[in-house]
């Protein structure tokens, strides 16, 4: 395997990931490359929650390993380390009926959770007050990253492991030869590889684009933000506050990180291949909004203000579930996208499985539901061409 080459586009956490579990298959050389910083895109602006109970098999045995390498990496990476304080997810009583319905694969596929009532949780976490009619869903299992910590340590990892991270580099388009994908080019540079993996998130329709290639993927703005600090540390699990459209979790400095969704915007078509996501904007009142929705939920963001703001992009696929593996049309490519809001937490898993795809043709998971080939060709060119608000998309979190 010493002789082969692998091209990753994209520096983002699942693009590092694949990187890494490369690296430590010994694949090779390998080449990752990002038209900017690693970690410039959506990573750097995630919430890093991490729940292991999802909605399909695929996921819910995706996430365990998921799980199982946020710790182990807690180990291995300076610098950086799994906040394993659980994962609380809440529901109304219609969501809930929904979500009852999938305990018996919990049971199944053995990921533990705990069901708890309103009185339950704050009688947990005293700072909780959600409203009587609530049920969490608690994962025990779950908790969060802080992004600023993992994304640069696992970077810094990968570095050490050998392989080459190429930064400022803007991939244009694919090399082909003999009805395979054997390379990429920037408009200076280029790669000849073995096997490329694309990772590029938002940008993969631009990029998929020049193969005259699609998959069925939307990306949505999504806005997430710091409080000030407190003047004592927060006691909480990452919350997937799903009534209030939103999550809340502890950050650094004793403060709270909360998102929101504007679930009235409409789509966002990245525009080209040299969009920065700095270039994004959230609509004054998404703070007020917040505000207004978490507060009953944490009385104690009275006490405090929105400090800061990052803007970025999620995606999601026609279907909701990720879009991982081979590309049949063109042999030689791998994709990664579509995680919904869940890139960050699916990121050790997904690098895992595009790098089993890549270097030996099979994964210790079946991830065959997240097959780019399982979409129709004229479902593809249908979605793509009709215009979607995020309130209509099938959407998840975390």
């Amino acid at each position: 395997m010493q002789s082969s080459t692998a091209v990753i586009i994209g520096g983002g956490v699942i693009g590092l990931s694949a990187a890494y579990h490369l690296a430590h298959m010994r694949f090779g050389k390998i080449t990752l490359l990002d038209k900017g910083p690693v970690g410039d895109g959506s990573s750097s602006r995630a919430a890093g929650i991490i729940t292991g109970l999802l909605w399909s098999e695929t996921g819910v045995l995706a996430r365990k390993r998921s799980l199982e390498l946020f710790r182990e990496l807690s180990d291995e990476l300076p610098g950086y380390r799994f906040q394993d304080v659980g994962c609380l997810n809440l529901f109304d009583p219609v969501s809930w009926v929904e979500r009852q319905q999938l305990l018996p694969l919990y049971d199944r596929l053995d990921a533990p959770y705990e069901i708890l009532n309103a009185a339950e949780i704050h009688a947990r976490w005293p700072e909780l007050t959600p409203a009587e009619e609530i049920v969490g869903l608690l994962d025990p299992l779950g908790g969060y990253s802080e992004p600023d910590e993992y994304v640069p340590a696992l970077a810094q990892r990968v570095r050490e492991l050998g392989v080459e991270i190429v930064e400022g580099q803007q991939v244009q388009g694919f090399i082909e030869a003999q009805g395979r994908v054997v390379g990429v080019q920037s408009a200076s540079s280029m790669w000849q590889a073995d096997v490329v993996i694309c990772t590029v998130h938002a940008w993969m329709l631009k990029l998929l684009g020049t193969l005259r290639w699609q998959v069925p993927v939307k990306s949505f703005v999504h806005q997430r933000y710091l409080t000030t600090p407190f003047s004592a540390p927060v006691h909480l699990p990452a919350v997937n506050a799903n009534p209030q459209n939103g999550y809340i979790r502890p950050a650094l400095g004793n403060r709270v990180l909360a998102g929101g969704e504007t679930a009235w915007r409409e789509e966002f078509p990245v525009p080209s291949l040299d969009f920065r996501m700095s270039a994004l904007t959230a609509p004054g009142e998404v703070k007020e909004m917040l505000t207004r929705e978490m507060t009953p939920l944490l009385p104690r963001l009275r006490q405090s203000r929105w400090e800061s703001e990052r803007v970025g992009l999620i995606a999601f696929s026609v279907d909701g579930e990720p879009v991982l593996g081979p590309v049949e049309a063109f042999p030689g490519l791998y994709v990664g996208c579509g995680f919904h809001s869940g890139g960050f937490a699916y990121n050790p898993v997904a690098g895992l499985l595009l790098a089993e795809y890549a270097a030996q043709g099979q994964t210790s998971i079946d991830v065959s539901a997240f097959s780019p080939q399982r979409f129709a060709s004229a479902d593809v060119k249908n979605y793509l061409a009709s215009t979607v608000t995020q309130e209509n998309a099938v959407r998840r979190r975390h």
